[in-house]
């Protein structure tokens, strides 16, 4: 028979055994919240800022036959384009849409050869027509990412991203969810600015 001390001193180490999976489940959970509330999602960094689109080609939206779809050679003829990665399904998406209809229409950004591509994540055609049939169609070209492999390759995390890139391919910028009024004002429209001056 084992002495009470060494009876104990199991007994605190069974407990010890016990609790560690919970102590482990709150760290994460802690950790969870830390990155959760850790800052400005749309201030994520990209890897692909200052570097080329990456290849792709996008099939048209089915149905939609006015709209193209288009690939990465098209985002290197000149212009700024706004590539917002979309899906009728998602909520957030439905709210910026009205900012991306009052930028497909105005003069300046016209007069500097701005125009908006949209990338269908993930979703279906019938969807998407009403989608756009509801809100308005900004998009010059849509390209239809049913399986979100080309989503994936441009670094998105989830739906809406939207990115500036340069008439010669380049992306200069990126922002991680939903287009707000202050970030249209205060982010969007400089940055498209910026991105349409010409290089030295």
């Amino acid at each position: 028979m084992k002495p009470t001390s060494e009876l104990r001193s199991l007994e605190r180490r069974r407990s010890r055994l016990l609790y560690a999976p919970l102590v482990l489940f709150a760290a994460l959970v802690g950790l969870f919240f830390i990155r959760l509330f850790s800052g400005d999602a749309s201030l994520l960094p990209s890897a692909l800022i200052g570097k080329e689109v990456p290849p792709f080609a996008l099939p048209p939206v089915e149905g939609l036959a006015d709209r193209p779809g288009f690939t990465d050679a098209d985002l290197r003829r000149g212009g700024v384009t706004l590539v917002n990665v979309f899906a009728s399904w998602c909520v957030p998406c439905h709210q910026e849409h009205g900012l991306f209809m009052r930028l497909s229409k105005d003069p300046a950004l016209q007069q500097l050869g701005v125009r908006i591509a949209g990338i269908a994540y993930k979703d279906e055609p019938a969807n998407i027509r009403r989608f756009l049939g509801q809100d308005g169609d900004p998009y010059a070209m849509i390209g239809a990412d049913r399986s979100g492999r080309v989503a994936i390759d441009w670094g998105v995390y989830g739906v809406p991203e939207t990115f500036i890139v340069k008439g010669d391919g380049a992306i200069a910028y990126r922002f991680v969810g939903p287009i707000s009024e202050e970030a249209y004002e205060g982010t969007l429209l400089p940055e498209i600015r910026k991105a349409a001056q010409p290089q030295p």
